[in-house]
């Protein structure tokens, strides 16, 4: 995250009022960490960590710049994320304020923060495991047929925590996401498939 650069207060005993030409750098954090992912509003921006970077533009000073990196290069919801961004931002006193969207480097689920994991959890979708995506090459009897790709760990049940769990399908409510149930509770869930 970038660091905020606060202010000069006015001179002791000026007898002015020390105000803000503009809000901060870390005031711009603080009004993200309030917008909800549209697809799964129980995280924000900043905890599913798609928000990459702010900082005043080099060019202009008084334009603020929010980088961000969907969670895929095509992702329904990246105009609607812009769009709460901008209203968010807006709300809170930046005036001038432009999103960028950087496809590089790729989002990872490694950008997830822990308390982001703990509220997918929470919610009912299994955050993912692991720093990366790891697969295992499962074999199938049928020639001419590719090996399946697994998840090498059991993907735990986010409502019994159990690991005997069976993959569904691979993708389950969204594309970044597989359906899984669990044989002990019986509930299906969703995964946030790590990459």
């Amino acid at each position: 995250m970038s660091t905020a650069t606060r202010e000069a207060p006015a001179a002791a005993g000026s007898g002015l009022v020390a105000t803000r030409a503009r809000p901060l750098l870390e005031d711009a954090w603080t009004a993200l960490a309030g917008v909800a992912d549209p697809e799964i509003p129980v995280v924000s921006v900043i905890e599913l960590g798609i928000v990459r970077e702010i900082q005043w533009d080099a060019n202009d000073s008084a334009v603020l710049v929010v980088t961000v990196t969907p969670t895929y290069s095509g992702c329904p919801a990246t105009r609607m994320i812009a769009a709460s961004i901008r209203s968010a931002l807006t709300d809170v006193g930046f005036a001038r304020l432009r999103v960028d969207t950087s496809l590089s480097p790729a989002w990872t689920t490694d950008w997830i923060t822990a308390e982001g994991k703990r509220k997918l959890r929470e919610f009912g979708i299994a955050p993912p495991e692991g720093t990366r995506a790891v697969v295992q090459r499962v074999p199938i009897d049928v020639a001419g047929i590719s090996p399946l790709r697994r998840p090498a760990t059991a993907v735990a049940c986010p409502r019994c925590a159990s690991t005997r769990t069976e993959l569904v399908s691979q993708f389950g409510s969204t594309a970044c996401k597989a359906h899984y149930r669990c044989r002990d509770c019986l509930e299906p869930f969703d995964y946030f498939k790590p990459h």
